[in-house]
Parts: C-alpha cells; structure tokens; sequence
C-alpha cells in the first residue's frame, strides 16, 4: 500500500472512532495459514470464525481495543506478510 492510502484510510478512522476503542478486524486466509495468523495475536481470541463450503479458506474476526488509527494500520501492516491473506 502507498502513503497516500495510509493517510486516507487514517483520516476516515478518526473520523469515524473516538480512540481509544473496540475495532473489528476481520481476515480471511487459506485454511492452512490460519496458525501463521492466530500467532501474530497469542493474547488475543477469534470472536467468530467460519470456513468456506469446501474448507479451503477461514474466515477469522477479531476484537481488539485499539489505541488510535495509527495502531490500526500497524495490525494490518503486520498481518500482511501472510501470503494468501485478505483483510475486510
């Protein structure tokens, strides 16, 4: 991602988030990546999961209290190295 949608994409969470606050963060990965996910977050627990109809992909949502919009960005900086993987 460039620097222009980081800065776009912090301007709409502060327009829309009081920080501190509950931030739903929502990922889907290929079944077998799910693991690489789960240990970017070892304190924190899905709140809902579901897998596609033929199992090959995960659906995984988080709840996390989240400082500011930069702390955001950061979550999706760090779960982007996961290959396969798409944030909502």
């Amino acid at each position: 991602m460039d620097t222009h949608w980081y800065t776009s994409f912090r301007e709409k969470l502060d327009q829309h988030y009081a920080w501190p606050s509950l931030y739903i963060f929502k990922f889907i990965v290929p079944s077998h990546k799910q693991e690489e996910l789960r240990r970017l977050f070892p304190l924190h627990v899905t709140s809902t999961e579901k897998r596609s109809e033929k199992g090959n992909y995960i659906s995984l949502t988080y709840q996390m209290m989240m400082p500011s919009s930069d702390s955001v960005i950061e979550v999706y900086k760090k779960v982007s190295v996961i290959e396969g993987i798409v944030a909502l």
